[in-house]
């Protein structure tokens, strides 16, 4: 007796851009700056709610939302109540990440006046495909 057998393969759907911010400064302050500087209106949502290990984890979360290209922008901590977002990332202390439209020109642009921020260390694009527990970042 021969069995057919069929093998199902599916990608996860990683459409959306990354920026791995660090710094010093609490998660309310960071968006506050970046609200002033580079006029967005980020605004705090409930916590984000992670099992981890039977766990719940909590990681701040702040929302904000480009009308004119219907944009997704959310500010996640890296840093949770128990533990980490993204573990093998654990000197990024937040994450920008965005939905939906953005041009490869705005997206270098945002990261570049991210950086130039004097209380960010450091912002950096990050490929979603090459982070291991990526699937964290699908809960949206």
């Amino acid at each position: 007796m021969i069995l057919n057998r069929k093998t199902l393969k599916f990608e996860i759907d990683l459409d959306f851009a990354l920026i791995a911010i660090t710094t010093s400064l609490r998660d309310y302050r960071l968006c506050h700056y970046i609200n002033k500087r580079l006029h967005f209106n980020f605004a705090k949502s409930p916590d984000l709610e992670l099992m981890q290990n039977n766990i719940p984890v909590y990681f701040s979360l702040y929302q904000y939302h480009w009308e004119a290209s219907d944009t997704d922008f959310y500010f996640i901590g890296n840093k949770g109540s128990e533990g980490y977002l993204i573990p093998e990332m654990r000197k990024v202390d937040y994450f920008i990440m965005i939905r939906n439209y953005i041009t490869d020109d705005e997206l270098e642009k945002l990261v570049s006046d991210i950086n130039r921020m004097q209380e960010v260390v450091a912002a950096v694009k990050v490929d979603p495909k090459k982070i291991k527990s990526r699937e964290n970042l699908l809960l949206f």
